[in-house]
């Protein structure tokens, strides 16, 4: 299967769905991360331009551990806005070129208006890709397809509905967490955060509810033709 991530942010996958990925990579799966934005306001210290350089190799850096493809949607942090036709058809254009089978993304709920802006954005693009007369730079149309949000930071306000045991994959979640050093220090600065022992105890916390030791949990999107019988998260 294709997997597709849409995220605000370079360290959002890890933060929220890593281990769950990891999984979808070892069953065989090709796994596909877009960073809408550069998340080039992440710092205290750090001046955009020379962040969104390091957030990049900080990205790259943990995609080649898990050997996850990287697809850059070109945006800076707060210019992703939902309801205009220039950011709705950057996300057609990767929906369409990656082709997914699922799609995972941001809780429209979520705590902060890049992340929750990609959640209405995907939300309007996976249908708007499925168009066969709506035109944009990629020829075509997509499958319309199943879409599961990805749990809030530290699970505010967020009930999953499916959970994945990620117990074996935990420490390679860190890893490529720990990759991003630049956040490490900024959630320190900004917000009093030991960021990876906040990450592992939020798994802990999803794990406890499941029964499993770490887990990640999500909710499914449940709207007409995005449901599904089948189970697609690993």
């Amino acid at each position: 299967m294709n997997v597709l991530v849409i995220t605000a942010h370079p360290d959002d996958m890890e933060i929220a769905c890593a281990g769950t990925l990891l999984k979808c990579k070892e069953r065989g799966d090709k796994v596909v991360v877009c960073h809408l934005s550069s998340g080039n306001q992440g710092h205290e210290v750090i001046m955009p331009d020379e962040l969104s350089v390091m957030r990049e190799n900080e990205c790259q850096k943990s995609a080649k551990i898990a050997g996850f493809d990287i697809i850059w949607g070109g945006f800076d942090d707060l210019e992703i806005y939902d309801g205009n036709r220039q950011s709705r058809d950057k996300v057609v254009d990767i929906i369409k070129k990656v082709d997914p089978d699922f799609i995972i993304t941001h809780d429209p709920n979520d705590y902060m208006p890049d992340h929750t802006a990609v959640s209405r954005l995907v939300f309007d693009a996976c249908f708007t890709a499925t168009l066969p007369h709506y035109t944009t730079s990629v020829p075509g149309k997509a499958r319309l397809v199943p879409v599961y949000y990805m749990d809030s930071l530290a699970g505010v306000n967020f009930n999953p509905t499916e959970y994945v045991d990620v117990t074996d994959y935990i420490d390679k979640k860190l890893e490529m967490l720990n990759c991003h050093e630049s956040q490490v220090v900024w959630m320190k600065d900004h917000d009093g955060i030991d960021f990876p022992d906040m990450v592992k105890t939020c798994s802990r916390y999803r794990g406890f509810q499941c029964g499993a030791k770490y887990a990640e949990g999500f909710r499914q999107c449940e709207v007409y033709l995005k449901l599904t019988t089948k189970r697609l998260l690993p």
